[in-house]
């Protein structure tokens, strides 16, 4: 199966939110056209309706995929739209946090293939990492079909089991809300040592993006770039003994949040 097979046949997204609204952006600038997707939303942004989608329209019979994006709290309302295409020939993917495949399985039959996703916030730039789980009854090639249409928003990976996307939301999903509090307490702290707000903000935000771009395309780890940067005796270490600091510092808090992230998503996906 291939992006081929989505023009052909088709792709339906249930909700366009910002999520959606990201991916379907990178779908359609990939080459995949208007008239190969069907979107259902009941509150369509006027961007949405500009884009020749079909929309809030009869769904083909055996679309390729079907794209769920909508809000966890929504899934129970919403999923049913899709419940005819279910036990089928259509691939069923969700990018809905805290919904188990089990869940799916339940509404849409277990011989459906469902794939589970949790991209995060940077995919509205296309700078976003999902990680993808399927169901037994979900093919390597369905698989590839999946991580081409999320590949339009960013990186992806597998995982092992489901179980792990509970670490992956506390990590990755949940992650860029750490870095921005980061950002704010690094201007913060710029203030108080006597910089203006505007320019603590400009040298924060600029400095965690250019080291998230350097960890990304260097050949080192990035403790050898921290390594890298630090001079003996020098600012960058006074810094980090603090930051380093086993019992106050980055490695225990950083531990404990996403420790409690992690329980949350459990407990959500629990119900």
């Amino acid at each position: 199966m291939k992006l081929n097979d989505v023009t052909e046949r088709g792709l339906v997204l249930l909700g366009c939110g910002k999520m959606g609204s990201a991916m379907l952006a990178g779908w359609l600038s990939g080459g995949i056209p208007p008239s190969s997707v069907w979107v259902i939303d009941p509150n369509p942004s006027d961007w949405l309706q500009s884009t020749g989608v079909h929309l809030n329209v009869a769904l083909p019979k055996t679309p390729a995929v079907a794209l769920i994006a909508v809000k966890p709290q929504m899934i129970g309302s919403a999923l049913p739209a899709l419940q005819a295409l279910g036990d089928g020939e259509t691939l069923f993917l969700s990018v809905a946090a805290g919904t188990l495949i089990a869940s799916y399985e339940a509404v849409l039959g277990k011989t459906s293939p469902i794939i589970r996703a949790m991209p995060n916030t940077p995919a509205a730039i296309a700078k976003g990492i999902t990680a993808l789980i399927g169901n037994a009854v979900a093919t390597q090639a369905q698989m590839e079909l999946a991580e081409s249409l999320l590949q339009a928003v960013g990186q992806t990976i597998r995982l092992e089991t489901e179980a792990q996307m509970d670490a992956v939301t506390a990590l990755s999903g949940s992650g860029p809300a750490y870095v921005f509090h980061l950002i704010e307490t690094m201007a913060a702290a710029g203030v108080a040592q006597g910089l203006s707000p505007d320019l603590a903000m400009a040298l924060a935000k600029a400095t965690v993006s250019g080291a998230g771009q350097l960890a990304e395309a260097a050949d080192e780890d990035p403790a050898q770039l921290r390594v890298n940067v630090t001079s003996p005796n020098g600012t960058t270490q006074a810094a980090l003994e603090v930051l380093m600091d086993p019992s106050t510092g980055f490695p225990a808090l950083l531990n404990r949040a996403i420790a409690a992230a992690a329980n949350r998503s459990k407990e959500l996906s629990n119900g």
